[in-house]
């Protein structure tokens, strides 16, 4: 067994993952145990020639140099009328974005559809407005309820729960905060900054969260809705040389994003069953530091490189435990 098979089980075990055999007909969909985990061998880019090889089920959008380079790691595909066959169930335009690591699989199809900005329009527009945002997307009318205290977790909500309340975000942050092997962790300059491991640790954070706490479906629109208002070129890969050259705000930035927000409810699902957690959960600050040191031992893995542990007297943890609380046990309504 290789080293990196073996890192890839040891984690399993330690997060509680039940391995399934390929041969399981529950095996679902998205994940496949014959997938290819190394970059390409027709590319002209290798793992021994990149820091990249360090990193196992999660991207880091700073470790890539083009977006050659992220093509090498990830698979990307477009549909359109002329493209897909028959019996593929695509809108037009869509993009399938496929990462492999360790025999581990995950796939992000993004298909057209409603926006981030559809869906506050329809909040704030008139009765014809919120009709068409009911005919175009059931699913957001059905879940508006969970779909409204998933925002209010992803924002600083300070005119609801006073000066300093918590968000995603700062969860993020306080991760990085976290790093205790700054050698192994910041090999490249480009890692410290907001591209770096701040924007995976954010994106991975808040999709295991809304998984946990509410579903796969309900995470995986609202990740897909936000890329499709911010980044329409995601769908039909229409970019600029301009935009392929923005190593930061380009398709290499919005793809890896696209790929950790799968990353991030694999996790998410995962700890929910661990800790039998659903959306009236009641979070005490031990189960979230608990669930926040389960997602650094992930990172651990994945990005190789080591933390100190979240405590549960930490005020960060007790301040966004009650948030939690507020908003999932509560009747709080956004502003």
């Amino acid at each position: 067994m290789s080293t990196g098979r073996l890192c890839f089980l040891l984690i399993l075990i330690s997060l509680g993952i039940k391995m399934v055999s390929c041969n399981n007909a529950q095996l679902p969909d998205k994940k496949n145990c014959n997938c290819d985990s190394a970059l390409r061998s027709d590319s002209s880019f290798h793992a021994a020639d990149s820091t990249y090889k360090f990193i196992q089920g999660a991207l880091l959008a700073t470790r890539f140099k083009s977006f050659d380079e992220l093509k090498s790691v990830i698979r990307i595909d477009l549909f359109n009328d002329s493209s897909r066959a028959e019996n593929a169930n695509y809108k037009n335009p869509a993009v399938r974005i496929t990462h492999c690591s360790n025999g581990y699989e995950v796939i992000n199809v993004v298909e057209s559809g409603i926006s981030q900005g559809d869906m506050s329009k329809a909040k704030k527009g008139n009765n014809i407005d919120r009709l068409l945002f009911l005919i175009y997307s059931p699913f957001a009318v059905t879940n508006r309820v969970d779909l409204n205290k998933a925002y209010l977790l992803s924002r600083r909500m300070t005119e609801l729960f006073g000066e300093g309340d918590p968000a995603f975000y700062d969860l993020a942050q306080n991760a990085m905060k976290k790093i205790n092997t700054p050698d192994l962790a910041f090999m490249n300059v480009r890692d410290s900054s907001e591209k770096g491991y701040l924007n995976s640790f954010n994106h991975i954070t808040s999709q295991a969260f809304i998984t946990s706490c509410f579903s796969e479906e309900l995470a995986d629109f609202i990740g897909d809705s936000h890329e499709r208002y911010f980044h329409p070129e995601l769908l039909n890969g229409k970019f600029t040389e301009e935009q392929i050259r923005d190593l930061d705000n380009g398709p290499v930035d919005n793809y890896v994003d696209l790929i950790n927000n799968e990353w991030g409810q694999e996790l998410g699902k995962v700890l929910k069953e661990k800790f039998n957690i659903n959306n009236s959960t009641h979070w005490t600050p031990e189960l979230l530091s608990n669930y926040l040191n389960e997602i650094l031992s992930y990172y651990s893995w994945a990005f190789q490189i080591g933390f100190n542990p979240v405590n549960n007297k930490d005020e960060l943890v007790i301040r966004f435990s009650n948030k939690l609380n507020s908003v999932l046990l509560g009747s709080t309504e956004s502003k």
